[in-house]
């Protein structure tokens, strides 16, 4: 017979067990993965690339959601603000929490809004004219922004971006003033490069891949890119200047670590199939693109703090 006391107890005890049972379960339902940028680009291809190897892996799907706006605060500040329950991830570079809060500091994002679960991409930054471009050089180019500055105009994938500040840091460098015109996405920057609307384009390395109707004039990296052998990089120009953009999965920063731990397992796992490698290849990842959570967290907080320092005195307004 049970009693009141028994029935008491039970009752008590009831949420604890289910807490166990849906942490057991997790995932139990679909997952969403927020890309804060415009379809088509590097991140994109990468992001969903990650996303069918997880759903393979997780048993659920997982879905990406393109959510831009205000170079990449809008989508990771929604999944910051969102539960901490695994569900609803961020696909994103280390600038949405190394740059964004310095140079949106009303956006609400900090430093520590999200948790890092696995490093998936680092990238390269580059600058790409169209084919028939009279600029051929990097000097081409720093000849042409000496005889008029402020005539010059390049596009990035929005302000504060690291293609954006790559730019910024070599023209420091070279000694000359261009116009950034900000766009969204990589693919509407040379789009406007290709109609002439813009002199040169800004851009992530993986986006160049394939293309036969744009010309890269270098690279930003400590080493010329197998892809691209015969483009040589801003430090062989004389200018040190290598930023690179690295990022991955990350989620709400109040996420259970046995969660997290799922995760990162599974992207340990898809990182090295083929399914994730090809999308690697063609957007010209390094082979070092994947390492797991804690040291993703550790680099994380270098590049705050390097950031941090970079941007002491930078003009980042349009």
């Amino acid at each position: 017979m049970i009693n009141r006391r028994s029935l008491a107890g039970a009752l008590l005890a009831l949420p604890t067990v289910r807490a166990a049972e849906a942490q057991e379960n997790y995932p139990a339902r679909p997952i969403q993965v927020i890309n804060p940028y415009a379809a088509g680009g590097a991140t994109d291809l990468m992001a969903r690339a990650l996303a069918a190897g997880l759903s393979q892996r997780l048993g659920q799907p997982v879905v990406v959601v393109n959510r831009d706006g205000a170079a990449g605060a809008v989508g990771t500040l929604s999944v910051a603000r969102a539960a901490p329950d695994g569900y609803t991830l961020a696909f994103v570079p280390a600038l949405v929490l190394s740059v964004l809060p310095v140079t949106q500091p009303n956006s609400g994002l900090r430093p520590d809004a999200l948790r890092p679960v696995c490093q998936m991409f680092a990238n390269a930054q580059a600058i790409a004219v169209r084919a028939d471009s009279p600029l051929r050089s990097l000097a081409d180019l720093v000849a042409a922004a000496k005889a008029a500055p402020g005539a010059v105009t390049y596009g990035s994938l929005g302000i504060a971006s690291i293609p954006h500040l790559a730019i910024l840091q070599w023209a420091r460098a070279a000694g000359i003033e261009m116009t950034h015109v900000p766009y969204r996405g990589d693919g509407a920057v040379m789009t406007d490069a290709l109609a002439g609307r813009i002199d040169f384009a800004a851009i992530v390395l993986g986006s160049a891949s394939g293309r036969s109707d744009m010309r890269l004039l270098a690279v930003f990296d400590t080493a010329r890119n197998p892809a691209f052998p015969d483009v040589p990089t801003a430090m062989e120009g004389g200018y040190d200047v290598a930023p690179t953009s690295f990022g991955g999965l990350m989620a709400p920063a109040g996420t259970p670590p046995e969660r997290v731990a799922v995760l990162e397992a599974a992207c340990a796992a898809v990182a090295p199939e083929e399914l994730y490698r090809a999308a690697a290849r063609r957007a010209l990842q390094p082979a070092a693109y994947h390492s797991d959570a804690s040291a993703f967290a550790e680099r994380l907080a270098r590049d705050v703090a390097e950031k941090a320092e970079l941007l002491k005195g930078i003009d980042l307004s349009p």
